[in-house]
């Protein structure tokens, strides 16, 4: 979709932000109106804005152009910037690294606009991080036309929760009998819990992950995500046994 010339007061979140030449940055923004943008914001890095141009920083943009990179005209507070450290903070640049990899720019998608909105704060404060980060995941594979398949199987029957399945991707959950441990057999409970954004146990959350990552890496055309490689280690460390020093 074209961009009009120009555009003002648009609402916007602040995905992330590169040095352009010699004092100026790009700023990459997820737009309820426009989609996602890329804008030059010319001195920013040479002069303090009045907003700060930073992640996780709501804002009303303004800006001029109709190509790949427009031109930042300006930038109003929308509310108060999301203050987070440690794994949240991660957790939310993964949420804008998979915006930046999988949404085209300048596609119109006010839904995965709020979407957006809605995960990041509530990875940011509320409860079950790891909830909310996989139903963003499954509402974005929707929204992008890639959503699974998860209350009927390959053979056309409903989805039992009780059941095992072994998923293809592209394809569905065909039902198995023997579940063992392969990478993207998952139980029934859990396919349904990724339908309901609502997880039972601990197990159905890291099927969950799994059969995700696996939707996610597919259509990421096998490049890795930065931050989700910083999060395995972090979950690899995590779950390290402890030694005592003696």
């Amino acid at each position: 979709m074209s961009l009009p010339a120009r555009v003002t007061l648009e609402a916007a979140w602040i995905l992330h932000r590169r040095p352009y030449r010699d004092s100026s940055e790009i700023i990459d923004l997820v737009t309820l109106g426009h989609g996602r943008i890329s804008a030059v914001s010319r001195g920013s890095r040479s002069r303090r804005p009045k907003v700060p141009l930073e992640p996780f920083q709501p804002i009303h943009a303004s800006w001029v152009g109709r190509g790949e990179l427009v031109t930042l005209t300006g930038a109003e507070p929308r509310g108060p910037g999301l203050r987070v450290t440690g794994r949240r903070l991660l957790s939310m640049f993964y949420v804008n690294e998979l915006l930046l990899r999988l949404t085209v720019k300048q596609d119109h998608q006010p839904d995965v606009f709020r979407l957006y909105e809605n995960t990041i704060k509530g990875v940011a404060s509320a409860p079950q991080e790891a909830v909310w980060l996989r139903n963003f995941e499954s509402a974005l594979l929707d929204a992008l036309g890639y959503g699974l398949s998860l209350e009927t199987d390959t053979d056309g029957c409903a989805v039992q929760a009780d059941a095992y399945y072994r998923y293809y991707l592209e394809e569905g959950p065909q039902r198995v009998e023997d579940h063992g441990h392969g990478a993207l057999t998952v139980s029934g409970g859990t396919l349904l819990a990724i339908k309901s954004g609502s997880y039972d146990n601990p197990e159905q959350l890291s099927q969950a992950r799994h059969l995700l990552t696996a939707a996610m890496d597919l259509y990421l055309g096998g490049r890795p995500l930065k931050t989700r490689q910083v999060l395995n280690e972090m979950r690899s460390r995590s779950s390290r046994p402890r030694v005592l020093a003696k």
